[in-house]
């Protein structure tokens, strides 16, 4: 339902909204001069990504650092409090240090700064003040547009909380381009969950072996219907010299009803039917029994044999809908 612009929640939503956008376009056209320099010291460094912040950046800075984490850069958050009472001691000569405060004077960073500046470790700063004590410090700088908060009273972090997301955003994406990081490399850091289960593959779900129904040609419609029957998915293959040329289905039985048990498994089947190789994601499986309107496929390799069979049930028992 289209909301009425003469609502004041309604206004006050698509101010915030339109103020935030405003930001992230301007960022657009004002990228940092060393955000690429940072993208290619974050893929050559040997260690991990410490982030840390206080208050609206620190979390911020924790949904960054899982950002990473799950693109293929070792990272993690160390809270700025903690740090002060022994996690320094987490961060070592092999890592970068990214601190994230919109002032840039935020009091609980200075002993992780001083502490990278001991020992001679990269220090990124992301603010909106370029004269601000961290800036000044840090070897590179992520310097935000210095824009206004969006909310009334123009203080709550939420203009300058968006735009510090949005460039962890980038950040993490630029790095896990340059990686080459695939959907492959997503599903090991994502082995749970729906993204696990969509991200598997037609290999990891299929039944195989003697679950796998098929028939010769040949083979007389007494024993396919025991082969469909006995198997329990609907359909079963059909085979000449170990290829499938086609699959029979209920559908085909009840088209070829009238004289069915005079017929070959060969006479009825549909020949060069819809096959999906095991290597192919479970949710493309999924998508082509949704498209076909079919409720299971034969899985094949390169030469058309048949290596197993999955069935709609077993990708929604797995999660992958």
């Amino acid at each position: 339902m289209t909301q009425p612009d003469d609502l004041p929640i309604v206004r006050s939503a698509r101010r915030v909204l339109q103020t935030e956008a405003n930001a992230i376009l301007e960022m657009v056209d004002a990228l940092p001069d060393d955000f690429a320099d940072v993208v290619e010291l974050i893929l050559k460094t040997e260690g991990r990504v410490i982030i840390s912040g206080v208050g609206k950046s620190g979390h911020i800075g924790r949904k960054i650092s899982a950002t990473l984490a799950s693109t293929g850069t070792p990272s993690y958050f160390v809270h700025a409090s903690e740090a002060s009472h022994g996690d320094l001691g987490m961060i070592t000569s092999h890592d970068i240090v990214v601190l994230i405060s919109n002032s840039g004077e935020t009091q609980e960073l200075r002993d992780i700064l001083l502490h990278t500046r001991r020992f001679n470790i990269p220090l990124i700063g992301i603010s909106s003040k370029i004269n601000s004590t961290l800036l000044q410090s840090a070897d590179y700088k992520l310097n935000l547009p210095n824009l206004p908060e969006a909310c009334a009273i123009g203080m709550a972090p939420t203009t300058s909380t968006t735009l510090t997301l949005a460039m962890g955003d980038a950040l993490a994406v630029a790095v896990m381009e340059q990686r080459g990081f695939g959907s492959e490399d997503f599903l090991k850091n994502h082995p749970g969950g729906k993204l696990g289960a969509q991200l598997s593959r037609v290999a990891d779900l299929m039944h195989k072996g003697e679950k796998v129904p098929t028939v010769e040609a040949d083979t007389p419609m007494s024993d396919v219907l025991l082969s469909m029957t006995s198997k329990g998915f609907g359909i079963t293959g059909v085979l000449k010299g170990g290829v499938l040329i086609g699959v029979i289905s209920d559908g085909d039985l009840r088209r070829h009803m009238g004289n069915l048990m005079e017929k070959t498994a060969g006479a009825i089947a549909t020949l060069d039917p819809v096959t999906i190789t095991p290597e192919l994601f479970a949710a493309q499986a999924l998508a082509l029994l949704n498209e076909k309107k079919i409720s299971a496929l034969m899985v094949v390799d390169e030469a058309k044999r048949p290596v197993g069979i999955v069935h709609i049930h077993d990708l929604l028992r797995a999660g992958v809908a």
